[in-house]
């Protein structure tokens, strides 16, 4: 019998897309989740806490790939350091990591923690691959949502954005997973740059809203990183098809 593919996330914002497409490429799924789910069409799930190393050995053992897509504001470098190590024990053969464009560069807690992540990856023995992606169009949507529910819509000056479509993401991460261990990929962003005004802006066409957007300085080394580009992709980028209008008009309506 066909080793299962372990994903971590797998009930997430990318999980969703990515465990139907292993299921549909004939793939048996292990999903590890902190919550009982009930398992079924040849998704198995586990319940285990990377933060708190409970139940990470079991849900390990037996897979040949680690898809680690969980994601957490705290505790991704932690949560990578268990998962790599109980892969290392379980002799896993590729582990793929979801990661995001600028970790390097953005002087945020939370980028800075994905970072260490990656380095936990590469350093661990198990052949691996590092995928960075762009922020996706469902997550910038709750912030646009959030955002335009103000009267008045603080926009941070000089802070631009390449979102990507999670489905798109998704299809590279599972081509990603049946392939080889290939190391740290081209990354994969939108087909288009957007000063956030202009993402708001979208977003309250097809809502047919009107709201005054105010411009808002982002202070200090982050703001002087996001003026520079620093989340942005660079050479040897792959952009995906789909743009945030598309998204819009599929997921909000049309105007």
């Amino acid at each position: 019998m066909t080793p299962p593919v372990l994903v971590t996330g797998g009930t997430g914002t990318l999980g969703r897309h990515v465990v139907p497409l292993l299921r549909r490429a004939g793939r048996r799924v292990r999903v590890l989740s902190r919550r009982p789910h009930d398992s079924g069409d040849g998704v198995d799930h586990v319940v285990g806490d990377l933060r708190r190393d409970t139940g990470v050995d079991a849900a390990v053992e037996g897979a040949d790939t680690v898809l680690h897509l969980a994601g957490a504001p705290r505790g991704d470098d932690e949560a990578a350091r268990v998962l790599v190590r109980a892969a290392a024990r379980a002799g896993v053969r590729h582990l793929v990591f979801i990661s995001i464009i600028g970790v390097d560069r953005v002087p945020l807690g939370f980028y800075r923690a994905k970072y260490r992540a990656e380095q936990a990856v590469a350093g661990s023995g198990v052949p691996w691959t590092v995928l960075r992606a762009a922020q996706f169009h469902d997550l910038v949507l709750a912030g646009v949502r959030s955002l335009a529910a103000m009267p008045v819509v603080p926009v941070p000056r000089g802070l631009r954005m390449q979102p990507v479509d999670a489905d798109e993401v998704a299809a590279r991460l599972v081509a990603l997973a049946l392939g080889g261990p290939a190391g740290r990929v081209p990354d994969l962003a939108g087909p288009k740059v957007y000063p956030v005004a202009d993402l708001v802006r979208g977003y309250l066409r097809v809502r047919g809203m009107r709201r005054l957007l105010l411009p808002v300085p982002v202070p200090g080394r982050i703001g002087r990183a996001y003026r520079e580009g620093a989340n942005l992709s660079r050479e040897g980028v792959v952009t995906g098809g789909r743009t945030w209008e598309e998204f819009l008009a599929e997921r909000v309506g049309t105007p």
